[in-house]
């Protein structure tokens, strides 16, 4: 299974230039933790870092640093982890648990944004396939019990 089929397509994201202000009100506008830093280039978005709320706070307001001082591109990770939309869903858990990362953005071949998969998305995808596991033994059971009737 392509993790590409399963990623979350709708990412809120930023540039490397984009205020840590403006960062942060996209972040409360949409709900979410992280921003995937872009550069824009011929159309295309291509995934140059991400940005945290963590990061935020560690890198400036821990500090006492001057918020309207700094930029997504100065706080960003410094090691971008990425993984290709073809890649199979536990290679993905697998980049994750290594990398010890939460959430992580799906490229495509070109390096071009494709969307973003978190834990939580996993939890939700890997419940689904075990719930509908779990549903093997009582239809074969059924299915037994059918067919030796005759």
């Amino acid at each position: 299974m392509p993790i590409g089929e399963f990623c979350n397509r709708e990412v809120v994201f930023a540039t490397p230039k984009t205020s840590i202000i403006e960062a942060a009100q996209l972040m409360r506008q949409y709900h979410v933790g992280d921003l995937v830093v872009v550069d824009e280039a011929g159309g295309k978005r291509v995934v140059v870092g991400m940005v945290t709320d963590r990061d935020i706070v560690i890198e400036i307001i821990a500090k006492s640093l001057p918020v309207a001082d700094f930029t997504v591109g100065d706080i960003m990770g410094p090691q971008l982890i990425s993984v290709q939309e073809s890649e199979g869903v536990v290679e993905t858990i697998r980049l994750m648990r290594a990398n010890g990362i939460r959430r992580i953005p799906v490229v495509k071949q070109d390096g071009e944004l494709a969307g973003i998969m978190s834990v939580d998305d996993m939890l939700d995808l890997l419940a689904e396939e075990l719930a509908g596991l779990a549903k093997v033994a009582p239809r074969e059971q059924a299915r037994e019990a059918r067919t030796r009737e005759h």
